[in-house]
């Protein structure tokens, strides 16, 4: 895992290299180095930050540079010992251990045909020097950034965004990208938050050539493989889950460093440490919990509990954080570090435990991310079929049960009311025609409160922001309600926030984290099981809790799904209701015009009242203004508010 950046024909390009790879030095603290070479009537320079995970010598130093190749690269092939094989038979000599001699030498032998046999989590830069061509690829899912920014015939790429800022290049906000985040509370991976900037697109790749040509590609499709996985439902061929994921488990402990799990207590996690505990026996794990009030007034369930109890079973090694608020003197570094604006505390969670994980000398972490998405595990999965059969309620009884509901409060001074909150958000879709009440299950506001929130100029922005969400909904060719929300889910929410947030919670604190189930073998083993398959009665992730009670407890399978979060509303009306007031009177989203300050007081005295929970919307608008006053200061780190 690393960090990469590069110029291509770009002017000064050896400093702006130079600056951008110091920028991402919290990727690689392990090394660092740099490749130049004449290009037409420039020149290309790579830059490279280590940090090792495999083969720890100076033969897996970057950029690796081989009989005319020259490559940066992020990332770690789990299929490295096959591909190794097939090419040491084939006559490659390899030099030393490392899979990124793998990836150079399988681009010598097959150039972009390479990319559909990589199994793994990747992002590179590779230079031709006999053709003066730079190639740029992403992995399959987009587990692993690279941004790109082009003028003229010339490229800058960076694995982080923020280091883009050294190109010495203005970059403007786009305004269409905070609307987006304003409605997800995080930016699609199909934009960026610099109008200037762009993300490669997960499964592709592109290639800039010496007369100023550039020729894009893609090499793997999340729409195929769902259309496949139809397919073979239909045969009746469904694949041996249990056997799917412990394999790509057991592939993703490939490490020369200490490597651990996050344990939450959940099935995802839970799961993935004791298939992890049976192949590294004594495997260490880390936890988060909260403070007892905190906790109590969210209404959260106790995961410590389970945490613990499979930590005993398996024989691990448990650790434990607690998360109290002063967690939030962390938020100025996290909003630089998050790259975009980003409303999930989650990314502060795993910065911690990834902090605590580096500290005790562990390099590598295993994730649960992507069961959920995968295998319909969230609770709008259900609910959104819960929303067909309440459409079938006569429309008064309907209307009744929403007037009842919507003057029961969400709280009181002492406690949260988790099952109202439910209910409220529940009602605010189960009307919708399919898509848009797919939308509002899981977005900020619905179309009305977005164009209230905003400035009315950005009325149209907001029109093609919510047609960008339909757009990618309706592409598919499947007739499995469940199976588009998961393939919907599977090209917007992991890439664009938890696969995001991850990578660069994690990087900060200059950390690998690996994520099992978003692997190329286990999402096309999900897209092979109907919808009814993942969602059983009133059960979520149904076939993957089949498949897990073959090593877990049943207690642990089906207990109630935890949340890898924060107590977000216990902390609004407590410790950070002085800075939501700030941000309403005296913030740069409301004097920019950006935001109105009426709107948000609204959602803010709502929230206060207990009659709505807008926690999470005035998280996110606190997030965003650190984001944006660093943006538009061009000091490149983040300015403190004051309470």
């Amino acid at each position: 895992m690393c960090g990469i950046a590069g110029t291509y024909r770009w002017p000064d390009g050896k400093a702006v290299t130079d600056r951008l790879t110091e920028t991402l030095a919290h990727r690689g603290p392990d090394g660092a180095g740099r490749y130049s070479h004449p290009v037409g009537d420039g020149e290309v320079h790579l830059g490279h930050r280590r940090l090792a995970i495999i083969d720890l010598s100076a033969t897996g130093a970057q950029p690796m540079v081989s009989d005319g190749l020259a490559l940066t690269y992020n990332g770690e092939l789990y299929n490295a010992p096959e591909l190794r094989a097939e090419l040491a038979a084939a006559g490659v000599r390899f030099r030393g251990t490392s899979d990124t001699e793998v990836l150079l030498e399988a681009w010598r032998r097959w150039g972009t045909d390479c990319l559909p046999r990589l199994r793994g989590m990747f992002a590179f830069g590779i230079f031709d020097e006999r053709t003066g061509e730079l190639v740029l690829a992403r992995d399959q899912l987009g587990i692993k950034p690279l941004f790109l920014l082009r003028r003229g015939g010339g490229m800058v790429f960076a694995s982080e965004l923020k280091a883009l800022a050294a190109a010495g290049v203005s970059l403007e906000v786009d305004q269409a990208a905070l609307v987006a985040s304003l409605l997800y509370y995080w930016v699609p991976d199909s934009r960026c938050a610099f109008r200037e900037a762009e993300k490669l697109p997960p499964g592709s790749w592109l290639r800039c050539r010496p007369d100023g040509r550039v020729e894009r590609g893609t090499f793997w499709s999340l729409k195929d493989v769902a259309a496949e996985g139809r397919e073979r439902a239909r045969s009746g061929e469904l694949p041996d889950l249990n056997a799917v994921v412990e394999e790509s488990t057991r592939r993703h402990l490939l490490s020369d460093v200490p490597v651990a799990t996050f344990l939450s207590g959940g099935l995802d996690s839970s799961y993935l440490t004791a298939l992890a505990a049976r192949h590294q026996p004594g495997i260490s794990a880390y936890t988060i919990g909260f403070r007892a009030e905190d906790a109590k007034f969210e209404a959260m369930p106790d995961d410590l509990r389970y945490a613990r109890q499979v930590a005993g079973r398996f024989g691990v090694d448990l650790h434990e954080i607690e998360i109290a608020p002063n967690v939030l003197d962390l938020l100025p570094q996290m909003t630089y570090s998050l790259d975009e604006p980003i409303g999930d505390p989650a990314a502060i969670n795993t910065f911690l435990i990834c902090s605590a994980a580096r500290e005790a000398g562990v390099k590598v972490m295993l994730s649960g991310m992507g069961a959920d998405e995968l295998f319909a595990g969230y609770r709008k999965h259900l609910a959104n079929l819960l929303a067909l059969r309440y459409q079938r309620v006569p429309r008064p009884l309907r209307r009744g049960v929403s007037a009842l509901v919507d003057r029961l409060p969400v709280a009181t001074s002492r406690r949260g009311y988790r099952s109202v909150r439910f209910a409220k958000r529940f009602l605010s879709f189960a009307d919708l025609p399919e898509e848009t009440a797919f939308r509002r299950s899981y977005t900020m506001y619905d179309q009305d409160e977005l164009l209230d929130l905003v400035d009315p100029d950005l009325a149209g922005t907001v029109e093609d922001v919510l047609t960008e969400h339909a757009d990618v909904y309706r592409d598919n060719d499947l007739d499995d309600f469940v199976n588009r929300m998961c393939l919907t889910d599977a090209r917007m929410f992991l890439p664009g926030l938890n696969l995001t947030y991850t990578d660069r919670s994690s990087m900060a604190a200059s950390t690998e984290v690996r994520v099992p189930y978003v692997d190329v073998e286990v999402v096309k083993a999900a897209f092979a099981f109907p919808g009814d398959r993942k969602i059983a009665g009133r059960q979520g992730k149904a076939v993957l809790k089949e498949a897990a009670t073959s090593i877990l407890p049943r207690e642990i399978v089906y207990r109630p799904k935890g949340l890898f979060s924060a107590p977000l509303r216990a902390w609004m009306s407590r410790d950070l209701a002085p800075l939501v007031r700030e941000v309403i009177h005296d913030g740069e989203l409301v004097r920019s015009g950006l935001l109105r300050r009426d709107a948000l007081a609204r959602m803010a005295a709502e929230d206060a009242a207990g009659q709505r929970d807008f926690s999470k919307h005035l998280w996110h608008v606190l997030t965003l203004e650190y984001w944006y006053r660093d943006a538009t200061s061009g000091s490149g780190q983040s300015t403190r508010l004051t309470a």
